[in-house]
């Protein structure tokens, strides 16, 4: 059979037993923001178990990929050199939610190895839990295993668990055996290559509550999860799951890129590869990016391994994205997702492999070098202060340092590692302005107070309320108030600002948090009346850069791809700024249409909904709904609604009413923050306001810089002020656009016109010193027994100068010659020697100019033909020019 005979038959099986066959969930679990990654078939199902969700059917079953780079068996610096370890594996599953229960688990699992894929009985083993008697029992009376097959275990390995508290219960594993002559009892759970389990089946029946007390739940479950890898290796009696037909495809390729056999010491690289490329991909393509922190920070390190494997392979060119088609080919079918993000993947491990190679290379380079060194100093560990040095010098990770040192068998001295590390934080941090509280408080009241947090129906009103008590410190204050109006800091929003009245005297409201807002300093009262205010012109501002950020995700989406989210995001009163995944700087064409799309919303007049206090998975039922991921939600959330087939969010931010309040959208500036993060800043309301008002200004400068050119330019001048008159933002910022090119256009072209006419100039002008400099050489001093030249020329600029230095150098012969220019206050100075002199009297102008200039209070240099130099002492010009015979004489000695 064929991985793909396989995969489509275990789903058949299941759903014959009227399960319901499901998508696998994308290997980034967006609704759980505790993984990393989906690590196992049951995570999509996470909710169910814990009470929290439900699925409108009760059997279910899938294949489910799942990334594991780390924890038990899995780590990832031992991926590839085993034969069945991976980070990217499917889990082939099938579950019921409080229907069938352990019979039915035991009797189809042993049905479908032994009678539809024929796996010989007498290999297969069997574990339960030490005190289940029930799936031991079941085991003995519902199939016809080997009874001696049949083994206990405790919890360690055969009781499964969701976290220390929640669902839980006892399980029974499957294990096949692949030694020649037979496994005994001990082989089990040994750790043995030959000896693996495939299939896990877990009997949810407990809760454990936080004492750790098992108590039965009111409806058991079956979680099941078998290794495809594993059971194609066995189907396909292959000694490794990388002979299998999952894998060959794609080792196929390698060999044709590398020119290598899968044979020797290639096997295990090849091995790490392919596998190694199928996390990348799958991962890309739902959505995650390599990086420097949390599980992008695990994609480079497991796209940085198979760079450095593939150096065992002699091979230094960027290659892991040529092996993205093979894999989507090979499981674009069951995975429709990959077909569709190919090219982002190819873009990004393309991006990542080029800015990693340089560094790679350097870093091996300087490691073997150390290696060499330690080696014949007979030293036992790896140098932390060298390890410290490629990192901070080279951009080398010090997890790669500590993998190729323990290959080598050298352990990493990380406490000197570390100490180097600390010295770089400390220098960083002393080189910083201290901007730290200089007496730091417990910003906490003095008992419990009941304080209600309402940023959202705050009126443009004063609003009466309580002063709790007052904490300060020796800079500001930080005031509990029984009402607070004032939004705090959260999802990108920033805090509102505001004031306070105490006592008659207005305070200005600096931050604002849940518990507390923070003024200018003031007196410690309590219990006592206040009113307060928010400033409702930047609170307004602020809403308006924030549904403005909603619709630009959403456009951004729609342009580049799903594959689109938020990574970060700031919104103020003056701009906003959203970072998002993607390779590519965003074309000027891809710009414009995210433009095109927000500002037609926002023209749309669309009114904007927000629900609040909606049931948690209510709201994930929502089509179409976005959420950040990370964010922390409770069991009731609010949803901003901007046209329901267009952006639907969670988020606990303030909003315009309708999105024509947003005025008019303006991307300024879009910029990448790290390899496969970009960065875009925008402007709404009195922002775009700004903007237009500075190019106006510009306009008006470029108005009177281009006078000269009057009739064309007052055309322009009348056309851009009928056009602008009356005209929405979104209008004039176009006319502006407009505009700016054609005056752009007239300055080129008067810049242009003005070089041409500089350039006629300095052609006649040049005539003249010809005939000059053609003068000077004819009635020059000989007496030293070649000609010598100083004077001062009347020159105006700079290029002319220059090109005087060039003419002397071309007709003088057999001389020395020194010319000045003062030239806008300052000095120009160059001088020549001819051919003969440098050959005979070793005379050099470079010399001779470095010493002039110095005289002058200036410096230069230059060829012992030509030299050039500048210098401020005017005065003394002419008597430095009046005495170069008797520098030269004195210099030289002649």
């Amino acid at each position: 059979m064929t991985s793909k005979e396989i995969r489509d038959s275990f789903l058949q099986f299941f759903e014959q037993k009227k399960h319901t066959i499901v998508p696998s969930a994308p290997v980034v679990p967006y609704d759980d923001p505790t993984l990393l990654f989906t690590n196992a078939g049951m995570n999509q199902f996470k909710d169910v178990f814990l009470g929290k969700g439900s699925r409108p059917y009760t059997r279910a079953a899938d294949t489910q990929k799942c990334v594991r780079a780390g924890g038990k068996h899995n780590d990832l610096e031992e991926v590839g050199f085993d034969t069945y370890h991976h980070t990217f594996f499917e889990m082939l599953g099938n579950w019921s939610f409080g229907d069938y229960y352990k019979k039915e688990a035991i009797t189809w699992a042993w049905d479908l190895t032994t009678n539809i894929w024929k796996l010989p009985k007498d290999k297969i083993w069997v574990t339960v839990f030490e005190t289940d008697d029930e799936a031991m029992e079941l085991w003995k009376t519902h199939t016809d295993i080997d009874h001696s097959h049949i083994l206990r275990f405790d919890a360690k390995d055969n009781f499964w668990e969701m976290g220390e508290t929640g669902p839980c219960g006892p399980c029974s594993e499957m294990h096949f055996d692949f030694t020649k002559n037979g496994c005994k009892p001990e082989d089990i759970n040994a750790g043995r290559e030959d000896v693996i389990e495939f299939w896990n089946l877990v009997f949810i029946q407990y809760n454990r509550d936080d004492k750790g007390e098992l108590s039965p739940l009111p409806a058991k479950h079956i979680d099941t999860g078998m290794g495809f890898e594993r059971m194609v290796r066995i189907i396909q009696k292959k000694d490794s799951n990388y002979e299998t037909d999952i894998f060959s495809p794609i080792i196929e390729v390698i060999k044709k890129i590398t020119g290598k056999e899968y044979s020797g010491e290639n096997i295990s690289p090849m091995n790490a590869i392919a596998d190694h490329i199928r996390t990348l991909v799958f991962s890309i393509c739902d959505g995650a990016a390599p990086s420097n922190e949390g599980r992008g920070y695990v994609l480079r390190r497991v796209l940085r391994r198979a760079l450095r494997l593939a150096r065992k392979l002699e091979y230094h060119e960027p290659f892991l994205y040529k092996l993205v088609d093979v894999v989507v080919e090979h499981f674009g079918y069951i995975f429709p997702e990959i077909v569709e993000k190919k090219d982002l993947a190819i873009k990004l491990i393309k991006g990542e492999e080029e800015s990693f190679n340089q560094t790679l290379d350097r870093g091996i380079e300087q490691f073997n070098e150390v290696l060499k060194r330690i080696q014949k100093d007979g030293k036992k560990t790896f140098p932390g202060e060298e390890a410290f040095k490629l990192y901070d010098t080279f951009g080398f990770p010090v997890d790669l340092t500590e993998v190729m040192a323990k290959e080598k068998g050298y352990d990493i001295e990380m406490s000197r590692f570390e100490e180097e590390m600390g010295k770089q934080k400390s220098l960083a941090r002393s080189s910083r302005k201290d901007t730290s509280k200089s007496n730091e408080v417990a910003i906490k009241p003095s008992k419990e107070l009941k304080i209600n947090y309402d940023p959202y129906s705050a009126s443009e009103d004063n609003i009466d309320t309580t002063l709790f008590e007052v904490i300060e410190d020796d800079k500001q204050s930080y005031l509990f108030l029984k009402d607070n109006p004032f939004y705090s800091e959260a999802g990108g929003q920033v805090s509102d600002t505001g004031t306070v009245t105490l006592n008659g005297k207005k305070l200005k409201v600096k931050d604002s948090k849940k518990e507390y807002i923070v003024t200018e300093k003031t007196e410690p009262v309590s219990d006592m009346p206040v009113s307060v205010s928010i400033d409702h012109d930047r609170r307004k501002a602020i809403e308006k850069n924030h549904s403005a950020t909603h619709l630009m995700n959403a456009a951004l989406k729609s342009v580049l791809g799903e594959h689109v989210k938020q990574m970060g995001s700031l919104v103020n009163e003056e701009y906003l700024r959203f970072d998002f995944p993607n390779f590519a700087k965003l074309s000027d064409e891809e710009i414009k249409k995210i433009e095109d799309i927000v500002n037609t919303k926002i023209s749309g007049n669309i009114k904007v909904e927000t629900k609040v206090d909606v049931p948690i998975d209510e709201a994930n039922q929502i089509p179409g709904v976005r959420k950040q991921f990370g964010e922390k939600y409770g069991d009731k959330v609010r949803v901003v609604i901007i046209d329901p087939e267009f952006s639907v969010e969670f988020c606990g931010g303030t909003h315009v009413p309708n999105t024509a309040e947003i005025g008019f959208f303006k991307i300024t500036k879009e910029e990448s923050i790290s390899a496969g993060v970009r960065r875009i800043f925008a402007k709404t309301g009195k922002g775009t306001q700004s903007l237009i008002n500075d190019r106006a200004k510009e306009i008006e400068d470029l108005f009177d810089e281009l006078s000269e050119a009057s009739t064309e330019v007052n055309f322009i001048k009348e056309k851009y002020n009928s056009q602008t008159e009356n005209k929405a933002l979104s209008e004039i910022y176009s006319i502006q656009t407009n505009i700016l090119s054609e005056l752009s256009d007239i300055k080129e072209k008067l810049s242009e016109e003005k070089k041409k006419s500089e350039k006629e100039q300095l052609k006649k002008n040049l005539e003249k010193y010809k005939a000059e400099i053609d003068s000077l050489i004819s009635s020059a001093d000989s007496s030293l027994g070649f000609k010598i030249i100083s004077t001062d020329l009347k020159i105006n600029s700079a290029d002319e100068f220059k090109e005087i230095g060039e003419e002397v150098r071309k007709k003088l012969r057999d001389g020395v010659g020194l010319f000045a220019s003062v030239i806008n206050g300052k000095i120009s100075l160059v001088c020549s020697v001819s051919d003969d002199l440098i050959k005979e009297k070793k005379i050099s102008a470079g010399d001779i100019i470095k010493d002039i200039a110095k005289m002058l209070g200036g410096g230069g240099g230059g060829k012992p033909q030509l030299a050039t130099a500048g210098a401020k002492d005017v005065e003394k010009l002419p008597e430095v020019l009046n005495g170069f015979k008797d520098f030269l004489k004195k210099k030289y000695s002649l």
